[in-house]
């Protein structure tokens, strides 16, 4: 049951943020809403009042961002949280996470799942697969460029590239991979219903139910037939591969095409990428600080906590404001700059404490891969359509684009 929101004095409630800022600046798709900024400036954590009522709070600033991420205070569960985003007025009740789904839950259920999977995710084990990356780019790459010259970079690289490496480390069978994909891909397809992208989560999970039952019949070299020989049910194997479908998929594809986008508004910036491996590991942390596409999260005190002079009480969420940590000034000299050559280690884009997200070093893999070849490729890359046409993803868990239509010069035969 979620706790009843406790009474506070006048001076706790004198200052409330009626909702959450969510419209980006017009013209500044990778900025973001610019009335966290001014909230950030004022006080990096302040009362906030949530569609259904809820009286919580709002962190804007890296400091305390930081802070509420890692304090083992604040739960993740869903059940006990109040939605910050706008339309969420009836949403009465968020329902437990799913199984497998370590962002919900709280230690120790997250502390097993987590040491399980956390030796299938070491920076040496992610950078190993740099050779499968390469492929698997170039292979597309290919694609594009017999395509081309106009293409949806989202279509035919940015959530492929992912997407295969993920069937590479759930170990879907080649045969199989291609309708894997569809499905992943109609789950945040604009164009697909309601209807369609439930009945695409089904598909997919059951699908993932199916290919453990096959790698506990069959192990072959995967993170789901390592886990076969761990004490996981097949509910929780199957419910783990969903998650890192979920959390590797959609999160690292919008880095990629929106990541792309940036740099094509960003002339020069890309060199940077190509200027050895010191500064395309620079490059890639930047762009993640500077975009943070997963922008939001949300924490919700077991006790009563004091943070920045004020008092928290249990029961009441707090929204983390990612994208607008990261753009603190305290934390980032001119932080709204996308600068490729800037040191931006410590950035919050992955989270922090003990859900930080467990795929980073495969994200980072990726887009150290995946961006470099495509600019080296394609030196005059740009945008086919006005950069005010491109369709954002909006009112999003995930930042990013729905598509991403580029052309270049073709070579003449």
């Amino acid at each position: 049951m979620r706790r009843e929101t406790p009474a506070h004095s006048p001076e706790q409630t004198a200052q409330v943020v009626e909702e959450l800022p969510t419209g980006r600046p017009a013209g500044c798709p990778f900025d973001p809403p610019a009335g966290l900024a001014e909230l950030r400036e004022r006080q990096p954590l302040v009362r906030m009042r949530y569609p259904d009522g809820h009286l919580g709070w709002l962190a804007t600033g890296y400091s305390t961002a930081r802070a509420v991420s890692s304090d083992p205070r604040f739960s993740s569960r869903y059940e006990l949280m109040h939605s910050p985003f706008p339309g969420t007025e009836e949403l009465t009740a968020i329902p437990p996470a799913p199984v497998g789904d370590l962002t919900g839950i709280d230690p120790p259920e997250h502390t097993r799942y987590r040491r399980l999977l956390a030796g299938k995710f070491t920076v040496r084990r992610m950078r190993e697969l740099t050779a499968r990356v390469e492929r698997i780019t170039t292979e597309h790459l290919d694609a594009m460029e017999r395509n081309g010259p106009v293409v949806d970079l989202v279509e035919a690289y940015a959530h492929p590239v992912p997407a295969l490496m993920i069937c590479e480390l759930l170990g879907v069978p080649e045969a199989e991979r291609e309708v894997f994909t569809w499905r992943a891909a109609a789950i945040s397809d604009p164009s697909s219903t309601v209807e369609q992208q439930i009945e695409a989560v089904n598909a997919l999970a059951e699908f993932v139910h199916e290919l453990v039952l096959a790698k506990r019949a069959a192990p072959t070299e995967d993170i789901l037939s390592d886990l076969t020989t761990t004490d996981l049910t097949d509910a929780e194997l199957a419910g783990l591969g969903g998650f890192l479908l979920a959390a590797g998929l959609d999160t690292t594809a919008n880095m990629i095409a929106l990541g792309t986008f940036a740099l094509l508004g960003n002339p020069g910036q890309a060199a940077a990428l190509s200027a050895g491996p010191e500064l395309a590991d620079q490059a890639v942390e930047e762009l993640l600080r500077y975009l943070s596409i997963a922008h939001t999260g949300v924490r919700v005190a077991l006790e009563d906590v004091e943070l920045d002079g004020s008092l928290i009480r249990a029961g009441e969420s707090v929204t983390v404001s990612l994208q607008a940590a990261n753009r603190d000034p305290a934390r980032f000299p001119d932080p709204d700059t996308l600068d490729l050559r800037r040191k931006a280690t410590g950035h919050l884009a992955f989270g922090h404490g003990i859900h930080q997200c467990l795929g980073q070093q495969l994200a980072r893999v990726e887009m150290r891969v995946a961006l470099p070849a495509l600019f080296t490729r394609f030196p005059d890359l740009r945008l086919a359509v006005p950069a005010a046409e491109v369709p954002l993803r909006t009112g999003m868990s995930i930042h990013g684009v729905h598509r991403l239509p580029v052309t270049w010069d073709e070579e003449p035969a």
